[in-house]
């Protein structure tokens, strides 16, 4: 209990600490102390509780539950009180009708309710807490480096609010422990949306009225998925007496039709599925770590998590169907459009939207093997798209621009950080790095489910390997000798960088173990049976990892032209000086320009996004029917 308590209560102190901090030094040591720490009870955790199925703590809950109630009436007011001042309405109603519902509950029900187990540990917590504990740290470790260098590219533009932003990220942290270990579904229900908060505040950081703007779509639509978690609670305890999640889980699906489908869409509120997903578009204005922390390794996997944890109550029901069919087409459709995207993070957003529909998808399908593939997911998910985005701030604040037509010659100009994208990059779709794994793990699941679904992630699946393979081409070509950029790099930017891209690769060498000690256990303690690879495929995998290992990265200081000779392209002999430069037929001098094919005329983002609003809407509206 010391450690769950240690895991929720020592970042929250750090966070306040924050708030007094002046210094840059002070800073630094703070923030990398305590995400070491952080990081290593994560691990100890994993050590201790490693062959455990489920362990519960019983906590005296009196104040505690007192002091929730007390923070979240002011966290209501403070939000009805911004979003009066701006004058968004909507938001406003909704922060009121989820207020009321919640405050008439804890008034008349209140002093009925006993809870027997407040927190729990089990193998799916180990793992999201690693998630939160490890790359989280990384990203926030990160941030000292990036966020000294925003400030410096936006000297007069936004002022300097840098101890008010790691309060923030760490009161996250602290958050996110507490949605991964609370049993109590209002302590759960109370972590959950503090992470909005967090998220609101984070994306308004530069105060600009595109900031607010998007902040408050965020809120919005996260307030959407609070209001329906409010009343699924509430009709849950007023029904069958039950507050607590384990306690759910043991009633009969028949039992709980209405609470999961409100607990559901919560979940793809939160893991911004369609038709929600705008809001994770709109968050990616705010600075970099907090798209690699909260919208896309940790927040967002709090709405899976979640869906995870409800996949035994919807395998083989009509709420599962509808559920896999949004997590389905969200995938499908985002994948096309980030065909059409030449923004980096708006690609990666994106991309970050179609995994979590794919995991989403396996939640709904709720089958061991669907449960398998899924965990499999989060973790190779979280991992490379973490590098992937916090490699793409970097890019932007060397180069000035995140387009990747500006990312010409980056194998060049910024070798070692080239490197590392390349990794985060196979990491999404080649073999045998975790990904390619998890989608092949996904196919069998679904084939041994509802084979219709197949068709959704094949060619979901073909559409993200045209995006990042055409990105990777970019990063490769080279058209001339450019100069070596990656210098003024600081050293908390380029550990969490070499960490993550290790991170990616040992998870491919270890998931073996990964599975066998924690994904396989928890699904037989759920289903009584669990998937697996057999050993031919493993050996396989060992084999092309091997071939992995011999990428030739390049190591700390070394240069690039060292490995790399540059020729002239060959023009059909009527190369100018210069490697890409011909006489044209008429005369006069003429460049070869290399750019990619986005196929806007046939992946329009606007009418390509539409198509599948209107879809996951109907889907989603019959999700409701079902309650009637």
């Amino acid at each position: 209990m010391s450690l769950i308590v240690f895991l929720l209560l020592f970042p929250l102190g750090i966070a306040f600490l924050q708030l007094f901090i002046r210094t840059e030094k002070a800073r630094n040591v703070t923030v990398l102390s305590s995400c070491a720490l952080l990081a290593v009870a994560s691990l100890t955790l994993l050590f201790r509780k490693l062959n455990i199925d489920i362990h519960f703590y019983q906590v005296e809950n009196t104040l505690i539950d007192q002091g929730i109630f007390a923070v979240e009436v002011l966290l209501s007011l403070f939000l009805i009180y911004i979003s009066a001042k701006h004058k968004k309405y909507w938001v406003t109603l909704l922060v009121v009708l989820q207020s009321a519902l919640m405050i008439w509950f804890e008034l008349a029900h209140g002093h009925s309710i006993h809870t027997a187990n407040n927190f729990f540990v089990d193998r799916l917590s180990i793992i999201m807490s690693l998630i939160i504990g490890i790359i989280g740290s990384l990203v926030v470790v990160y941030a000292l480096g990036y966020m000294k260098d925003f400030q410096v590219h936006n000297t007069g533009k936004i002022a300097d609010k840098r101890p008010f932003f790691f309060f923030i990220l760490f009161a996250f942290m602290s958050a996110m422990y507490g949605v991964v270990f609370s049993n109590n579904l209002l302590w759960l229900y109370f972590f959950w949306e503090v992470t909005t908060v967090c998220s609101f505040l984070l994306i308004g950081y530069k105060n600009d009225q595109e900031s607010i703007n998007n902040a408050f779509l965020a809120l919005f639509m996260n307030l959407i998925g609070g209001l329906c978690f409010a009343a699924g609670i509430v009709y849950l305890y007023l029904t069958s007496g039950v507050i607590e999640l384990d306690k759910m889980l043991a009633l009969t699906q028949g039992a709980v039709v209405i609470p999961v489908i409100l607990l559901a869409v919560a979940g793809l509120t939160k893991s911004a599925q369609l038709p929600f997903s705008k809001w994770l578009l709109g968050a990616m204005v705010a600075p970099t770590p907090v798209s690699a922390l909260l919208h896309s390794s940790t927040m967002v996997k709090a709405g899976v998590y979640l869906l995870l944890k409800l996949a035994p109550l919807m395998t083989g029901t009509n709420t599962g169907l509808l559920v896999a069919l949004i997590g389905g087409f969200t995938f499908l459709i985002t994948s096309f459009i980030a065909i059409s995207q030449s923004d980096a993070k708006k690609v990666l957003a994106y991309s970050t939207i179609a995994n979590l529909g794919l995991i989403v998808l396996c939640a709904g399908i709720g089958t061991y093997e669907a449960l398998w593939a899924g965990i499999l997911l989060i973790i190779f998910h979280a991992i490379a798209k973490g590098l992937l985005f916090i490699c793409v701030g970097t890019v932007e604040h060397k180069i000035s621009s995140r387009s990747i037509e500006a990312m010409d010659e980056l194998v060049m100009r910024m070798p070692k950080l080239s490197s590392m994208m390349f990794v985060g990059m196979a990491g999404m779709f080649l073999a045998p790095f975790g990904m390619l794994i998890s989608k092949w793990a996904v196919l069998k699941a679904i084939l041994d489910a509802d084979p219709i679904l197949s068709v959704l992630v094949i060619f979901g699946s073909s559409a993200s390997l045209f995006f990042w393979v055409k990105w990777m081409g970019k990063l490769i070509t080279v058209v001339q000798d450019r100069e070596d950029i990656e210098q003024g790099i600081s050293k908390t930017e380029w550990f969490p960088l070499y960490a993550l891209s290790g991170l990616t690769i040992a998870a491919c060498l270890f998931f073996p173990a990964a599975s066998r000690y924690l994904i396989e256990p928890y699904s037989m303690h759920i289903y009584g049976m669990a998937s697996t690879m057999n050993s031919g495929n493993l050996t396989i995998m060992m084999m092309m990892l091997g071939l992995v290992i011999l990428f030739p990265f390049v190591l700390p200081g070394a240069k690039y032209d060292k490995h790399v000779k540059l020729v002239d392209a060959y023009l059909g002999g009527a190369n100018l000086e210069g490697s890409a430069s011909f006489r044209g037929s008429l005369g006069g001098r003429k460049q070869v320009v290399f750019a990619n094919y986005y196929l806007e005329k046939y992946f329009v983002e606007t009418k390509t996004y539409r198509i599948g609003f209107v879809i996951c809407t109907a889907l989603l509206f019959a999700m409701f029917l079902g309650m009637i």
